[in-house]
Formats: structure tokens, C-alpha cells, sequence
């Protein structure tokens, strides 16, 4: 084991300290991404160094040892020890180099530092949802500038996969269970998260953004959106948590039917169910369909509603029950306030 650390630790000196992105991996943005990225340049020129030498050697003996006219070919040997033990041990130590070292950076983007910030993460169809301690759900994952963050996932539906680039993180996200990764951002900036498990037909579109902030932004950031009603009209936190919760994904507010029935001009009027009848959709109808989506069924559609009972407050379905007068004032041909 002390000869595989010293082999490895004279491999680690001969590369760059910071290799950066490029062409081959994108920009570097977390305390792991130079770790990772040296582990993949090593396997990828050793892989390189040795496809050339075989391809090599296979045409110096192509051309070396043809047959020609008039030479017998000669017995081989049956073995060579000495040869046999050089191309054993060489790739039996190679690869536990590889096995050393992936491991080591395996451990250190496993293990969390106990002082981690913590922030919930939920995938479902097609959305990621981010809740930080203090309860507040963003559309995105909003972080502080070196400090490590740990991200505790789990899904509503089916499996996902949350990936960042930029931080060479990638996790998959399983309905039913929890699932964790942590990183320490190092660069200010915005970077892309991607689902990289199929998830549907909406899967090239789930996608959302890690901000890190400078020294005391993060800080600033939750302070102004930790109560979206000291900033906000009820109106615009109804059309905020339409977009953030996941409502734009099966209900469109331009008229046309999608999962679920439009929310153009729904409001006061009669909704037919399945099975027979009718409802008013009202204060009373929304809150319950928020609640207890299964109670009441729109004609014509499935009931794929997941329930948001202990998801959003009172205040938080009110302020949705206000934005969907708001649509339906607009439809009437009057201005939103």
C-alpha cells in the first residue's frame, strides 16, 4: 500500500495544481471539480500511451514477422516468464493506483463537513424544488460563496438525476428514499443544473441554476426573500408559487388544456366532474383541489394531482386563490391589478 501512495503522490506532482476546463470538461466551480478532473486526465492519457503502443507494435509486427517466399516459419515458445510477469504486474499496479486514488476522491465527495448547510431538494415532473431552513422554496439553488453545502433528495415521482457540471457532481434522485451529495462552490457565478436520468417528456426542459453569491450576499438574498409578503402583493406571491410549485407544468394560464384544465378564466364558473356533476370552482373548490386533489376530478382528465397539504400555508393558498381571480378578470376582458 505504501508504494501504490508513493507512486500515486509522484503521479499527482506531475500534473497541473488547477487544471482548468476546456474542451474536453467544462469550467471548474467546486473545491472537488480539480480532484476529479486529475483523476480523468490520468486515465485518459494512460489509456492513450498504451491504445498507441499496442497499435504500434501490432504494425511493426505486421511488417516485421509476415510471411515472405521461401522462409519457414520457425516454432515459438511456448512462454516467456520474464515477459509474462512485466505485462502482469505493470497493469495490476496501474490499477491500483486508479482504485487508490478514485477512492480517496470518492471519500472526499461523500463525506460532508459538519458544518454543511443543508438544503431539501425535490425533483419531480419537470421541476427542481430547493428548501432552505428557514422554509422558503426556490425555483433555484442559491448558495454561498466557500462554504460546503449539503443536499439532502428525494423525488415525488419518478427517478431523476441531479447534475452540475461545473461542480462534477451528479446524484441520482429516487422517489421513496434520500439521497445525498455535498460541494464547497469557489467561484461567483451562475451554473447550470441539468436531470440527467429520462424522466419523460418534459426532461430536456427541467432545468434550474446554482447562484453562488459573494461574501455576504447569500446572506442578503435570504433576508429579502425569507417572507415574499413583506415585498409582495398577494397577487404576485399567487403568480410567484404558480411558477415555483409546479403548477405552470400541467395547468397553462393561456387557455388550452394540458395535464390538468386551464386556469384562464376558471374562477367562478361551473366545472364539470368526472363521473357526473358539476362544481363551482370558488375559494372553497381551489383550497380543497390543493389539498385533496383526488375529492373532486375535472371531466376529461386524470387524477395525477400530488396533494400540497403541509407544503403551503394558508396565506400561500390564498394568495394562489387571488391570483387565479386575477386570470379570470383578465378573461373577462378587465386589467390585473
Amino acid at each position: 500500500m505504501n508504494a501504490i501512495l508513493a507512486v500515486l503522490t509522484s503521479t499527482l506532482s506531475l500534473l497541473p495544481d488547477k487544471p482548468k476546463g476546456g474542451f474536453w470538461l467544462p469550467e471548474q466551480a467546486s473545491a472537488a471539480a480539480p480532484g476529479v478532473d486529475r483523476l480523468f486526465f490520468f486515465i485518459f492519457w494512460l489509456s492513450l500511451f498504451f491504445f498507441a503502443l499496442i497499435v504500434i507494435l501490432m504494425l511493426v509486427f505486421v511488417v516485421r514477422y509476415r510471411r515472405r517466399e521461401g522462409v519457414e516459419p520457425e516454432p515459438s515458445p511456448s512462454h516467456n516468464t520474464a515477459l509474462e510477469v512485466i505485462w502482469t504486474g505493470i497493469p495490476l499496479l496501474l490499477v491500483m493506483v486508479i482504485f487508490v486514488w478514485g477512492f480517496k476522491v470518492f471519500l472526499d465527495m461523500s463525506v460532508a463537513p459538519a458544518n454543511s448547510y443543508e438544503v431539501q431538494v425535490t425533483g419531480q415532473k419537470w421541476k427542481w424544488l430547493f428548501t432552505y431552513p428557514n422554509g422558503h422554496v426556490d425555483e433555484n439553488l442559491h448558495v454561498p460563496l466557500d462554504q460546503p453545502v449539503r443536499l439532502v433528495m428525494t423525488s415525488e415521482d419518478v427517478i431523476h438525476s441531479f447534475y452540475v457540471p461545473a461542480f462534477r457532481i451528479k446524484r441520482d434522485v429516487v422517489p421513496g428514499r434520500y439521497s445525498k451529495v455535498w460541494f464547497r462552490a469557489t467561484k461567483v457565478g451562475e451554473y447550470q443544473v441539468f436531470c440527467a436520468e429520462y424522466c419523460g417528456t418534459g426532461h430536456s426542459d427541467m432545468l434550474a441554476q446554482v447562484v453562488v453569491h459573494e461574501p455576504g450576499g447569500f446572506e442578503r438574498w435570504m433576508d429579502e426573500v425569507g417572507n415574499m409578503f413583506k415585498t409582495m402583493t398577494p397577487v404576485q406571491v399567487g403568480e410567484r408559487l404558480y411558477r415555483l410549485r409546479g403548477c405552470a407544468q400541467c395547468h397553462t394560464i393561456d387557455g388550452k388544456a394540458s395535464v390538468g384544465p386551464t386556469f384562464q378564466g376558471v374562477f367562478g364558473h361551473e366545472q364539470a366532474l368526472k363521473g357526473g356533476g358539476s362544481a363551482l370552482i370558488d375559494e372553497n373548490y381551489v383550497r380543497e383541489s390543493i389539498l385533496e386533489p383526488q375529492a373532486k376530478i375535472a371531466a376529461g382528465f386524470e387524477p395525477v394531482m400530488p396533494t400540497f397539504k403541509g407544503k403551503l400555508s394558508d396565506r400561500e393558498i390564498s394568495a394562489i386563490i387571488e391570483y387565479l381571480k386575477t386570470l379570470g378578470a383578465l378573461a373577462a376582458g378587465e386589467k390585473k391589478p
